[in-house]
């Protein structure tokens, strides 16, 4: 999105004058402190979701420079990818009891601080240490962003909230590879983590001033839970990454054990709870667990999509970096435009009917990229990156939007954690499955692949549109303040 448009964006928000929260927006002029509120969210939001993908494209020039083993090199990877999907559950409780405004400030200092160390890493040991606290601040600002969205927009104007979020997300995800081209055609890899630093400055200088500080819950945070947490999805992560490159049985089957036996344990920890910090309470809502599932398969699509096509542009159509990097340009840029307006649709019409057409369209996409002539045009690349963008762009803010919305306003930090959750584990299943897909079919590992996401933009496609016949009710136990209406399904 253009930098005008989003301050006209930006701009237009307003107070409500409906309700006695003053730090929601509404029909008036926006205060500087929404401003503020907004800019350091969108700000630090793409850093954390931009060094999500940003490293993949610098991994053979890190691993040069450091004389480390490529297969060791994935831990530059790994190490962020662990690090937030472990620790975004129990941050996300935390910021349910100490308020979401202290977890976010604390990450943004905690992820500007990381880079600096990533920066000026000599070693690949140092670098991969530097990595996890700086997925741990990640983690801290992906896990309460859009509770603290919920907590600015009033309900009927969250789509659009959530599709300025869902936009900034998508983008930065879909931008890492062209962003990386960039840089290190004119500088070295550490410079890709350096220019978090003054960014992270700048976001944090937003934040002080105009994050809101929102209600907190009286429940205690439990530490054993915490810990149980993070060991079930460090561990299912790890199983991940290693199958995908095809380790030893043991190893897997090892991790996959760790998986289950604590992820079993944290549900009898937490049976009762009233809000549980793996919030399984919420999955008996309909629509809060399909629009999770939807999430998943949707994220696994694209990262099937962005990790196996810059090796079919570079390995098999012999482009170079900067090349794929542009080549890659056509879905980010539709997403841009799509989101906000599917968010704004979304405040009109189900997100199950807008997600389900989306992802349909995806399918459709991803169908065509597989099927790509032996020696496509540019122009042939670009359509079907278009319709890839265009599908993605309607379905990510509805669903951001359905998820929120099902989920009481005091189990807002769970519902967000989960949110990141879910998309952190599609993507890491879809990068495995690529890994997967080269190992099974060689050379034409990326057309394997891109099928492979078409049958998960699919499967995910199914999902959305059963929202629309999900039954309408008050949450179980635990979670009774909500209420799901069938406009919000």
């Amino acid at each position: 999105m253009p930098i005008r448009a989003l301050l006209t964006h930006l701009q237009s928000l307003s107070l409500s004058e409906n309700t006695p929260n003053p730090t929601r927006v509404a029909d008036g002029p926006m205060s500087a402190g929404h401003r503020f509120a907004m800019a350091a969210i969108m700000l630090s939001v793409a850093l954390a979701s931009l060094d999500t993908a940003i490293a993949n494209t610098a991994l053979p020039a890190m691993a040069a420079d450091l004389h480390t083993k490529p297969a060791a090199s994935v831990w530059i990877i790994n190490a962020y990818q662990l690090a937030m999907v472990a620790t975004l559950l129990p941050l996300a409780a935390l910021g349910d009891i100490v308020g979401h405004r202290r977890i976010y400030i604390g990450g943004i200092c905690v992820f500007t601080a990381a880079s600096l160390a990533c920066a000026l890493s000599p070693t690949l040991p140092w670098l991969a240490g530097a990595r996890v606290v700086q997925g741990l601040g990640a983690a801290a600002i992906m896990s309460v962003n859009t509770a603290l969205i919920k907590h600015l927009y009033p309900p009927h104007r969250l789509g659009a909230g959530v599709g300025l979020n869902a936009l900034v997300v998508g983008v930065s995800f879909a931008v890492g590879p062209t962003v990386a081209s960039l840089i290190l055609s004119v500088a070295s890899w550490p410079w890709l983590f350096a220019v978090n630093v003054p960014l992270g400055v700048l976001a944090l200088s937003f934040a002080l001033p105009g994050l809101p500080r929102t209600p907190r819950g009286t429940h205690h945070f439990d530490r054993v839970a915490a810990l149980l947490n993070v060991i079930t999805f460090a561990a299912l992560i790890f199983a991940l990454g290693e199958a995908a490159q095809r380790a030893s049985t043991s190893i897997v089957l090892g991790a996959a054990a760790v998986t289950v036996i604590f992820g079993a344990l944290l549900m009898r920890r937490e049976a009762g709870h009233p809000a549980p910090m793996l919030p399984v309470d919420l999955f008996k809502l309909p629509v809060f667990a399909l629009s999770a599932v939807t999430a998943v398969c949707s994220f696994a699509a694209q990262g099937l999509a962005f990790v196996s096509l810059p090796f079919y542009f570079e390995d098999v159509l012999h482009r170079s970096q900067v090349e794929t990097g542009f080549l890659m340009t056509p879905w980010p840029v539709i997403v841009a435009l799509a989101a906000p307006f599917a968010g704004r649709l979304s405040d009109r019409y189900p997100p199950g009917l807008l997600g389900a057409i989306g992802l349909a369209i995806l399918c459709g996409g991803m169908a065509a990229l597989a099927m790509l002539p032996p020696h496509p045009s540019v122009l042939d690349i670009s359509i079907r990156m278009a319709i890839c963008g265009a599908g993605f762009g309607f379905f990510q803010s509805p669903n951001l939007k359905a998820l929120m919305a099902s989920a009481p306003p005091n189990r807002s930090g769970g519902a967000s954690g989960i949110i990141a959750t879910s998309r952190l584990i599609g993507q890491a299943t879809g990068a495995a499955l690529v890994a997967l897909s080269f190992s099974i079919a060689g050379r034409h590992g990326p057309t394997l692949a891109l099928a492979t996401g078409a049958v998960f933009a699919g499967a995910a496609s199914i999902a959305s549109g059963l929202r629309l016949f999900a039954p309408s009710h008050r949450a179980p136990v635990g979670v009774a303040a909500a209420t799901v209406t069938a406009k919000e399904q």
